[in-house]
């Protein structure tokens, strides 16, 4: 494993533990070479997953991407980044347990969704607003009522 300071790849495992999702291994790491401490995750390699996208296009599962949008819609909302990645696994855990090859992307992205209604709300209107590509104020408050009932 790479060191993430000085890119020197003798590291060695200091300590391992179960995640707290119980579906990977935490390990600690110290580089060898510059001595900083570094934390990885380990976890069973699944099926690779391939999402078609709005436009047919298929492309390779990637955790990042759900991550990015989470992030995004989470910012500057009292969420911490423990919650955020509780819910990036949740996510994630629902979209492996569809136990297909392939995914539509608007799947995944109501899963999303509901992940966030049930986080933030206004977490929750910011992600919808973007991927539902609301065109205007009406289409947004529409979103709204519907929170709001």
């Amino acid at each position: 494993m790479k060191c993430p300071f000085c890119g020197e790849d003798s590291t060695k495992v200091i300590d391992s533990r179960p995640a707290d999702d119980n579906c990977s291994i935490r390990r600690r790491r110290e580089c060898e070479e510059c001595g900083k401490r570094f934390t990885t995750y380990e976890k069973v390699e699944t099926i690779p997953l391939i999402i078609i996208k709005k436009d047919k296009v298929r492309e390779a599962y990637d955790r990042s991407k759900i991550e990015s949008g989470v992030v995004k819609a989470c910012q500057k909302r009292p969420i911490s980044v423990d919650e955020i990645e509780k819910c990036i696994d949740r996510i994630e855990t629902k979209v492996f347990n569809l136990e297909q090859k392939e995914v539509e992307s608007p799947v995944i992205g109501e899963i999303v969704m509901d992940e966030l209604k049930a986080l933030d709300q206004v977490a929750y209107v910011r992600f919808a607003s973007v991927y539902r590509e609301f065109k205007d104020v009406n289409t947004f408050m529409d979103e709204l009522k519907k929170l709001l009932n």
